[in-house]
């Protein structure tokens, strides 16, 4: 099982810096102990410098990363605000049939609410899930049947 851990890194920041990122080794906690035998790929941890990156440096990163995200079993998305970037790696991996899980206050959000599988609005609800074995659960079913994900037009969506 490949976990991708994405998340608000610069946000609608407009200078050269980043949200806190505290939140990562929380959720690897979280991961480590639902799911021991997971590997978990979490871009700041692999890319802790990329605000000082050349444009084409960051740019080759940024793709790399956005097919990081549509090859992954599941992605973790940690969304406390708008994230253009973590809205591209959820519609990536949403796109290729992963299992996408967001962790937002922002539930009525059109790419929270139709991209993600699972929506929960905090870390420790999120960890409540996990603990109960419902994610575990959860991947095998999403795996076990037709993966979601594909692109539905709006008049064909039966949720509607």
């Amino acid at each position: 099982m490949n976990i991708f851990l994405a998340g608000i890194i610069q946000g609608s920041i407009t200078e050269d810096r980043i949200h806190l990122q505290d939140y990562r080794s929380e959720l690897k906690r979280v991961l480590r102990k639902a799911l021991p035998d997971a590997e978990v790929f979490c871009p700041i941890d692999n890319h802790p410098k990329s605000l000082e990156y050349s444009f084409a440096k960051g740019r080759d990163v940024f793709m790399y990363l956005m097919r990081k995200a549509a090859e992954t079993d599941l992605l973790l998305a940690f969304v406390p605000e708008a994230s253009m970037g973590t809205a591209v790696e959820m519609w990536e991996a949403c796109n290729h049939g992963k299992l996408v899980i967001a962790i937002s206050p922002m539930k009525s959000n059109w790419v929270i609410k139709y991209l993600a599988h699972r929506v929960f609005a905090t870390i420790e609800e999120f960890e409540r899930f996990t603990e109960s074995g419902a994610l575990a659960d959860l991947i095998a079913t999403h795996y076990g049947s037709e993966p979601r994900g594909r692109a539905v037009s709006p008049a064909s969506d039966a949720r509607d």
